[in-house]
């Protein structure tokens, strides 16, 4: 803690230097604490058609929050946004198939991306505005040396609840205490395949073992769940789904099955994607005692706990039944533009008008206006699909 405690205090001192009287904080101590058949259109009729209950009954009371929510986080359908995800880089140390184009992306400028400084202060604007939870993606942001301190940084910020993090867990093991102390609250690992041979060939790169025991650390420090996300194709991974709900007979995990998404450059294709329904009869078929677990209504995820098991398993269902009625999430990405929607096309720079002297009340002006424009839900996933978008390396995952 001593060397967490040093980080604050020299963070302190630069604190003074942003040009906004609200960047501020008011404690100094760490808070407590994602068969190889075709679909065809008639297929998807029926699979829409069997789908499971979309949620379970719930009130928006059951929302409880102990920050008021101001104007700028509110849209025009009334949905709050109180969820920032935050992209700290482009750069990744796995080249993943669904994710990056073989050829790579053209990354951005360092000086053109935002510094230590400006994401804490763009991240207090929010929080100060009702955010109560911010999640670190990338690209891979344990690959950023400064990690630990934007880390303390953030989970300093008063009215901010939940520091969360996405993570590909190939460096994680070795940084994870030290993230822990710094606030880091809530984890998510990416991993599409128990099979090392299918991750190396999915992610162009060696480490499935390395994020086996990332997991595993994350256990041992106490993250219960630890967050495994699993991006689900046809003819990849699909014969591995009971394998994956297995990981929770003995284990605090939460398996998060994720709908195949299209984005620029990964090749998306509708018989890639395996549909919720048919995901949940692989699993009834094996495991018995199945039961719904009551969400938030801002939940992305419909969530499961099955008799016998310490875990739990959660499908995300942006193509087939998507849940944009509930959303309360906004993206800053690493380059500084605001997205208020993962698959809409829509950016604006927060970057420019902040290196340009913009203050707290001008930069909430813009985010507003932003939040306003948001649709009331996407495209749909072809439209989606046609639609062009940023690489999700570019966006954050």
């Amino acid at each position: 803690m001593r060397p967490c405690i040093s980080s604050i205090a020299k963070w302190h001192s630069r604190l003074r230097n942003f040009s906004s009287a609200n960047c501020r904080l008011t404690s100094l101590i760490l808070h407590e604490s994602s068969n190889g058949s075709n679909l065809s259109s008639s297929h998807m009729d029926r699979t829409m058609s069997k789908m499971y209950s979309t949620s379970c009954e719930k009130s928006p009371a059951d929302a409880h929050r102990d920050n008021p929510v101001s104007d700028m986080l509110s849209d025009s359908f009334g949905r709050q946004h109180t969820y920032l995800r935050i992209s700290l880089s482009e750069r990744c140390n796995l080249r993943c198939q669904y994710c990056m184009p073989a050829e790579g992306v053209e990354l951005t400028p360092t000086p053109q991306l935002l510094s230590p400084n400006e994401i804490v202060r763009l991240a207090n604007l929010f929080v100060s505005s009702g955010v109560s939870k911010i999640r670190l993606t990338g690209g891979e942001p344990t690959i950023r040396k400064d990690i630990e301190e934007i880390c303390l940084q953030l989970s300093s910020l008063s009215g901010l609840k939940t520091l969360a993090m996405t993570t590909n867990g190939i460096t994680l093991a070795n940084k994870l205490p030290r993230l822990k102390e710094c606030g880091l609250s809530l984890l998510n690992i990416s991993l599409d395949t128990l099979v090392p041979a299918k991750f190396e060939f999915m992610s162009r790169r060696k480490g499935h073992d390395r994020v086996m025991k990332a997991i595993d650390a994350a256990i041992e420090l106490g993250y219960n769940p630890v967050k495994v996300n699993c991006v689900v194709m046809r003819g990849f991974n699909d014969d591995e789904i009971c394998d994956f709900v297995e990981l929770t007979r003995e284990k605090p995990i939460n398996i998060r099955f994720i709908e195949f998404m299209p984005f620029d450059g990964n090749v998306w294709k509708v018989k890639k994607l395996v549909p919720y329904s048919e995901m949940m009869d692989i699993v009834v078929k094996q495991f018995t005692g199945l039961e719904r677990i009551k969400d938030d209504p801002t939940e992305t995820a419909k969530n499961f706990r099955i008799d016998g098991h310490r875990g739990t398993v959660s499908f995300i269902t942006s193509m087939t039944e998507h849940f944009c009625a509930g959303c309360n999430r906004l993206r800053l990405l690493a380059d500084g533009n605001f997205k208020v929607c993962l698959f809409g096309p829509s950016e604006v720079s927060l970057r420019d008008p902040l290196r340009s002297g913009a203050d707290d009340n001008e930069l909430r002006e813009i985010i507003g206006a932003a939040v306003k424009r948001k649709k009331a839900s996407h495209a749909g996933m072809f439209d989606i699909a046609k639609t062009p978008n940023r690489p999700m390396i570019h966006i954050g995952g």
